[in-house]
């Protein structure tokens, strides 16, 4: 049995088909600015559809650190997103997630695009 850190860092990861078994049937999923995603179906739809475009790009971590409680994990990373024209996006986010009883119930994701310089 994974531990909620594990499920989480999967998650923040892009491995989302090894966490699905965690969803909660009304897991939230808010991408803060942009959407929020109610029920299991419309999550594991967002979590298949970010999938298919990151095929198309390979996915390096520069920063990725845990902080861990009892029912709360938060992840503040950087990534390196290289497509397939060898252009590099990098990307800056902090994903909170809320567990009740080991399910996940719901992530809060901020998400920004930051220039190159910002990640030295």
């Amino acid at each position: 049995m994974a531990t909620i850190q594990e499920v989480a860092e999967a998650f923040s990861t892009h491995r989302f088909r090894e966490v699905y078994d965690f969803f909660h049937p009304d897991i939230q999923w808010i991408l803060v600015g942009v959407a929020k995603l109610e029920g299991r179906d419309q999550v594991v739809s967002a979590c298949e559809g970010s999938l298919k475009e990151l095929a198309r790009t390979t996915t390096q971590f520069l920063r990725f650190k845990t902080a861990a409680g009892p029912e709360v994990v938060a992840i503040d990373a950087i990534a390196r997103y290289v497509d397939t024209k060898w252009k590099s996006t990098f990307v800056s986010s902090c994903d909170i997630f809320e567990f009740t009883q080991g399910a996940l119930t719901k992530v809060t994701s901020y998400t920004v695009e930051v220039d190159s310089s910002a990640v030295k």
